[in-house]
């Protein structure tokens, strides 16, 4: 079934038999937002539509974000943008965004190690974080390895919520980001980016 069937966090917890806990495991990582993109934003947020859907909201807050702090990490991560990802019938869908290696031959090879899945949501979390439990599942399960950390973010643009899955644990911060407080959004965002380069390193 796809991803998007999955309307609820503990639908897939129970379903997968994942254990769930909740702490404040992202460790902000100081990151500069320029002041172009601050710019920009302020004038999204006086003049433009920016969460009418799913769709305005990917474009105009949450890709914005991932591919500000992604620049940093281009040279061993590719940020991928609504790529089909597809491990069986109970696990195949399009996250919204996903984090993975970057593949030596090219940057349109889509391939494992993955690391980190996005979904964007109106304002509905908890089945935000099912359809993302599940794509974690899905991207340990191809990466074939339990002990990487696969990471995911929920986010409405405003609010962003963390997530990781190491084994059979997630965790979900306790810890809710908003996009007022700039700085401290780049910092967990960063934080995220910066542990995936750090397994690729430990590859």
């Amino acid at each position: 079934m796809p991803f998007s069937s999955y309307k609820s966090l503990s639908a897939v917890i129970k379903k997968f038999q994942i254990k769930y806990v909740q702490t404040n495991f992202v460790l902000e990582t100081e990151f500069p937002v320029k002041d172009d993109f601050k710019s920009e934003l302020d004038l999204l947020f006086t003049d433009g539509v920016i969460d009418n859907s799913e769709s305005a909201i990917c474009e105009n807050l949450i890709y914005p974000v991932l591919k500000e702090v992604w620049k940093f990490y281009r040279n061993k991560l590719t940020l991928w943008s609504h790529q089909t990802l597809i491990y069986d019938e109970d696990l195949s869908g399009v996250p919204d965004y996903i984090v993975t290696q970057r593949n030596p031959l090219a940057t349109i090879v889509f391939d494992k190690p993955y690391f980190l899945a996005v979904e964007a949501k109106q304002d509905k979390f908890e089945e935000g974080w099912g359809q993302c439990l599940a794509e974690m599942i899905a991207v340990q399960r191809i990466n074939d390895d339990l002990e990487k950390t696969v990471f995911g973010i929920v986010s409405n643009g405003k609010v962003w919520q963390f997530g990781k899955l190491n084994v059979d644990i997630f965790t979900r911060s306790r810890n809710l980001y908003t996009i007022e407080e700039l700085d401290k959004l780049f910092a967990a965002v960063n934080y995220i980016f910066q542990q995936c380069e750090l397994q690729i390193n430990n590859l």
